[in-house]
């Protein structure tokens, strides 16, 4: 097929000019091998080279940041902005602090962004930044010193109507109001320059939640399709963050039952089931005592713990991989099939390879890649963008509605595009095809150039 050749032609380009980026060349794929056949007879696309000027973020911006430890010691990390596109809206992606961070890591999320964006339907172009700092084990003022120094140079690059990062991995609530507090004491402004900020400064009702609520709402969504619901369900959640707490927390609700989560050391089984009480010791021992999971079997000695493992043997009816990029291959799969896994749906980004997503493909499980099943988090950081600029406040109850309302969305987008038989919907299709014509729409109404 012609668009195969195209394809193969794209690729080997894309990777010629972006040697040593894996995570990226993975995440456009995974685009592209949907987007040219759709695109096959559409040559107003191709003529416009769309796939690849998206391919090719507007801008990064790479800095040093120079911060002083608690003893003295001058420190250097580096700093990153990728700035994918702005077809539809302000550049929109969070920011992550991590030692694994890299240019790599960042095109991949800031490309994702970009369709993640459009899904919701919200004015959002795509971006992603961050640094290779590593937040664990430093003292809150070695934090903010990084904070601070960190934002002394992005505030040339980041506003309310230009950028708006949010937080991501190792960027909380802590982290950002110290960006903030540099960013308006260094302008002089008080604007929404930053999403996920607290409630004392013009932060939003269930940002926090809302990754992890709508990860739970997309599968949802998928079984409502199916004339199915999550009652009865046994899930299986990898991560212990608050996209894997909170969507435990949301299938708790639904009436489904949880029975593990894990972090970088290993995970927990709890056969009984991760009720409401076992949550709050782990949302506890987490994010205040800084703890390992491990520990919770001293405190419920029914439950197991694998160390160095992931949880994807255990046998369960829907797993939710929520920890980070590629933590589920082709093997874990296979398991996950064998025991009996109907659906999938990534509240990580990218968190299953390439082979994973062809297996669970073929095999046609309920499958929401994550540029679907996590736009829940950005979608609420886009209400806080309005609720900031319209300097409104709204209720816990009317956000919950709007963030329902845009998952319910996205999944009929997915349908629209991905629908392939009267059983089977191809969602990551769906999700890859739709979130492309907008942003590529805008882009054509803009010219050639």
């Amino acid at each position: 097929m012609a668009w195969k050749d195209d394809l193969d032609q794209f690729m080997t380009g894309l990777i010629r000019r972006n040697p040593g980026e894996p995570e990226f060349h993975q995440a456009v794929y995974e685009v592209a091998a949907n987007l040219f056949p759709y695109i096959q007879g559409k040559q107003v696309y191709k003529d416009a080279q769309i796939m690849e000027r998206l391919s090719e973020p507007d801008r990064i911006i790479s800095f040093r940041v120079v911060w002083e430890d608690d003893e003295g010691n001058v420190r250097v990390n580096r700093g990153w902005r990728v700035q994918n596109n702005n077809a539809i809206g302000p550049y929109k992606g969070g920011l992550r602090f991590h030692p694994s961070v890299n240019q790599s890591i960042l095109k991949f999320l800031a490309f994702e962004q970009t369709f993640k964006n459009s899904l919701t339907g919200l004015p959002m172009g795509g971006a992603k930044g961050g640094a290779n700092f590593n937040p664990k084990g430093k003292s809150n003022g070695e934090i903010m010193r990084f904070c601070q120094s960190f934002m002394t140079e992005l505030r040339h690059y980041v506003g309310a109507d230009m950028d708006i990062p949010a937080g991501d991995i190792g960027v909380g609530g802590r982290e950002i109001g110290y960006m903030f507090g540099q960013h308006k004491r260094l302008t002089k402004e008080f604007t929404g320059v930053l999403t996920g900020k607290g409630m004392e400064f013009g932060g939003s009702l269930i940002r926090v939640e809302a990754t992890g609520y709508g990860t739970v709402y997309m599968m949802q969504n998928m079984l409502n399709a199916r004339n199915d619901s999550f009652e009865g369900k046994t899930v299986s959640i990898s991560g212990s963050g608050n996209v894997a707490t909170y969507a435990c927390e949301k299938v708790n609700q639904l009436g489904g039952k949880v029975v593990t989560l894990s972090d970088s050391s290993g995970f927990i089984f709890d056969p009984k089931g991760i009720d409401e009480s076992k949550l709050d010791y782990i949302m506890d021992l987490k994010n205040v005592r800084r703890g390992r999971i491990s520990e919770y079997v001293e405190q419920y000695p029914d439950a197991h713990y694998f160390e160095g493992k992931k949880p994807w043997g255990i046998a369960c009816d829907i797993a939710l991989p929520c920890a980070t990029q590629n933590e589920l291959n082709q093997e874990d799969a296979r398991e996950l099939l064998k025991n009996g896994c109907m659906g999938v749906s990534e509240g990580a980004n990218m968190p299953s390879s390439l082979e994973a997503i062809k297996i669970f493909q073929e095999q046609k499980i309920l499958f929401a890649p994550s540029k679907a099943a996590n736009a829940g988090g950005v979608a609420v950081s886009g209400l806080e963008m309005s609720q900031n600029s319209a300097r409104i406040s709204w209720k816990e109850h009317e956000l919950q509605k709007l963030l329902e309302d845009i998952m319910q969305n996205i999944h009929d987008q997915c349908e629209a595009y991905g629908r392939e038989s009267d059983t089977y919907i191809d969602y990551v299709k769906g999700a890859n095809i739709a979130g492309f014509i907008k942003v590529a729409d805008a882009m054509l109404a803009y010219g050639s150039i």
